[in-house]
C-alpha cells in the first residue's frame, strides 16, 4: 500500500482579459489610492501592515495548484520568533549523524506521526532548530495531506514553510528538478496517530512501500529519521474496534482524510488537566542516507530488497540512540 495518496491536478483556469476600450476608460478614473501592491513578490507592500498585506497579495496571486511544484516558499515565515517560543516550550532539537551532500537529492521518512507531528513542524518548516545551518544546501519540504492545499490562507501559510502536498505529482517534481532537495514523508501517515500513546514506539510501515518505489524511481537517497518524544507530549483515549466512537473515528477519516483523536495534555494551572502539550524533550535524530539506483520500472523483488534495507536501518537507527533520549535498553521497535 502506497504511502503516497492520489491527487487529481485540474488545470487552472484563465479570466478574460478585458477589452482595451474597458481597460483605458477604467485607467482615466482617479480612484484614492489606499495601498500599492507590489510589482514583485520581494517588495514590501505599502499603506497596510506588512504581514496582513503580503499574506492578501500571496493568497491573490498564488496559483491553486502552485504546492505541486514546490510552493513559495518565505524565508521570513519560516524564523518568525513564535518558532523559537515553541522549540523552548519542550524543547525541540535536531541531530545530525551523518551530512546530506547538496549533490543529490533525498526522500526521508518521519517516523513516528504523534498527534500533532511537533519535532518535523519544528524541525523541517521552521528555522527555530537551525536546519539550514546543520545541513546546508539542503531544502526540505515535509508533504501533509492535499486536503489543506484547498483552502486559501492555510494553503499559503503551508506553502510559505517550504509543505508540499503528499501528492504523486508534487513528489515527482521535487526529486526530479535541480538537487538538494529534501521531501518528507509521515510513512505511517493519519493511521499512525492512533498508535500515539506514551511508552509506545509503533510504527506502519511493512506494507508502505510505495515512497521506496519512488525513490528508486527517482535515483533519491532514502533518510530515517525517529522523533523520540514525539509520543509522550500527549494522553490519547484509545477505544476499542466494535465501539460507536471508534466507529465515528473511522467515518470522520473517510471524510476529512484524518482521524478525530481524543487527547490531553496540561492546561496553566499546575497538576491540571487541558489541551496545552507536556513539556518534554522531543529529538529528532536524521539517519545516514540509503543510496538508491534509478531504476524507472522497479520491479517488486528490488522494492521489497530496498525497503527491507529501510527498515533494518530505522531499526539500528532507533536502538543506537533509545537509551539517550528516553527509552530504556529493553524497549523494542515495533513494525505494523
Amino acid at each position: 500500500m502506497s504511502a503516497l495518496e492520489k491527487n487529481e491536478i485540474e488545470p487552472q483556469e484563465t479570466a478574460p482579459h478585458p477589452s482595451s476600450q474597458s481597460h483605458r476608460s477604467w485607467a482615466k478614473q482617479d480612484y484614492p489610492r489606499v495601498s500599492s501592491f507590489p510589482t514583485s513578490l520581494a517588495e514590501p507592500c505599502q499603506g497596510i501592515p506588512e504581514p496582513v498585506g503580503c499574506m492578501g497579495w500571496h493568497t491573490l496571486t498564488s496559483s491553486p495548484t502552485a504546492f505541486v511544484s514546490g510552493g513559495r516558499r518565505s524565508a521570513w515565515v519560516r524564523n518568525w520568533c513564535v518558532w523559537t517560543h515553541i522549540r523552548d516550550y519542550f524543547p525541540i532539537t535536531i541531530l545530525k549523524t551523518k551530512d546530506l551532500s547538496s549533490e543529490h537529492n533525498y526522500l526521508m521518512g518521519v517516523h513516528p506521526h504523534g498527534l500533532l507531528t511537533f519535532g518535523a513542524f519544528c524541525n523541517f518548516c521552521t528555522e527555530a532548530t537551525g536546519f539550514s545551518k546543520t545541513f546546508p544546501g539542503i531544502t526540505p519540504h515535509l508533504a501533509t495531506l492535499s486536503w489543506f492545499f484547498k483552502i486559501p490562507f492555510v494553503r499559503e501559510y503551508l506553502m510559505a514553510k517550504g509543505v508540499c502536498s503528499v501528492s504523486q505529482p508534487a513528489i515527482d517534481y521535487l526529486l526530479s528538478h535541480s538537487t538538494g532537495n529534501l521531501v518528507g514523508i509521515v510513512v505511517g501517515g493519519v493511521g499512525e496517530a492512533l498508535q500515539s500513546v506514551p511508552n509506545t514506539t509503533t510504527l506502519i510501515l511493512q506494507k508502505r512501500k510505495g515512497f521506496v518505489r519512488t525513490a528508486l524511481q527517482h535515483g533519491a537517497h532514502l533518510v530515517p529519521t525517529f522523533t523520540f518524544g514525539e509520543t509522550e507530549v500527549y494522553d490519547q483515549v484509545l477505544f476499542h474496534k466494535d465501539s460507536r466512537m471508534y466507529k465515528f473515528q473511522s467515518c470522520f477519516r473517510r471524510i476529512f482524510g484524518f482521524y478525530f483523536c481524543v487527547f490531553y495534555g496540561q492546561s496553566f494551572c499546575q497538576g491540571s488537566t487541558g489541551l496545552l502539550p507536556y513539556s518534554r524533550p522531543i529529538v529528532t535524530v536524521v539517519g545516514e542516507p540509503l543510496p538508491l539506483p534509478q531504476i524507472e520500472n522497479p520491479s517488486q523483488e528490488m522494492v521489497d530488497k530496498y525497503h527491507a534495507l529501510y527498515m533494518d536501518a530505522l531499526h539500528k537507527l532507533f536502538d543506537q540512540h533509545k537509551t539517550h533520549y528516553g527509552c530504556s535498553e529493553t524497549q523494542k521497535l515495533f513494525f505494523l
